[in-house]
């Protein structure tokens, strides 16, 4: 199956589709991402603060020595946690050691956490980083264009994506339209909203059509607005049906129709998240 991959403004390539590590722990994180790359998901997105890095990292690096793929094939992404900001050069390094690699493709300022104040500092300490060739690719996660703004115009640095909660009935577009003229990807998380639309009856009637699930249905639909998508399972067959997606083509009908869905945020809004809270 063929993963279609989108270049990001420092000319890297990533994958539309990955798996989502959130709240996965313990062996179920490297059953579930030892098959994931099995089946071609080669974009592994974890964090800081989900507390599975060790994991995410040895199912990595087993799959490389079992001759899966190569490190190359792959884009490992991780983030900053808030009350790291002020000393972003140290926390890469120990999620580095804890992944139990020598870099990640990606590195994001997980939340502005604009009440700290912090973030522009944050933002700069990873553009350091990878002046000094220890990142790949530097970016963020739930800001919006007024604290993106902020950092772009201290840095010169445009970051490479935007991970947010997007989803059917809650596709963000003035951000989107944003992020476009930027250069800036979308990348949806939460892109199932936990599954609280599969029955919306434009996603059954469309699912029904196509023979597919109400999770393709959803990740196709976002994928074709040219957004990155990484949505999370402890199923091995949901990680089966969401790659799938992949195959499914959306007419402009279909699209126009779940554009109609409504919906709203389901999590914490950046401006106002607390971040200190784990």
């Amino acid at each position: 199956m063929r993963i279609p991959v989108t270049t990001l403004n420092d000319g890297y390539d990533l994958p539309l589709i990955g798996l989502g590590t959130y709240k996965l722990a313990g062996e179920d994180v490297e059953t579930i991402v030892r098959t994931a790359i099995e089946l071609g998901y080669w974009h592994i997105d974890t964090a800081s603060f989900y507390g599975n890095e060790a994991e995410v990292g040895k199912a990595v690096n087993e799959a490389i020595a079992a001759g899966d793929v190569t490190r190359e094939d792959l884009f490992i992404t991780t983030k900053l946690w808030n009350d790291d900001q002020h000393r972003a050069a140290e926390a890469y390094q120990e999620s580095l050691k804890r992944l139990n690699l020598d870099f990640v493709d990606l590195y994001l300022v997980h939340w502005p956490w604009p009440q700290r104040g912090l973030y522009v500092e944050a933002f700069e300490q990873l553009t350091k980083l990878q002046g000094m060739g220890q990142l790949q690719s530097v970016g963020v996660a739930n800001f919006y264009p007024e604290v993106l703004d902020e950092i772009i115009g201290a840095t010169g640095v445009v970051p490479v994506l935007n991970q947010v909660e997007l989803h059917a009935g809650f596709t963000q577009p003035e951000l989107r339209a944003y992020h476009a003229e930027k250069g800036i990807l979308t990348e949806a998380w939460a892109p199932l909203a936990r599954g609280e639309n599969f029955d919306a009856p434009e996603i059954v009637a469309i699912a029904d059509k196509h023979g597919a699930t109400p999770a393709q249905v959803v990740l196709a639909y976002l994928m074709g607005m040219g957004c990155s998508v990484i949505p999370k399972t402890a199923n091995p067959q949901r990680l089966v049906e969401n790659i799938g997606a992949v195959e499914l083509s959306l007419s402009d009908d279909e699209v126009a129709a779940l554009d109609r869905i409504e919906g709203g945020r389901m999590s914490g809004d950046p401006l106002t998240f607390r971040g200190e809270v784990r």
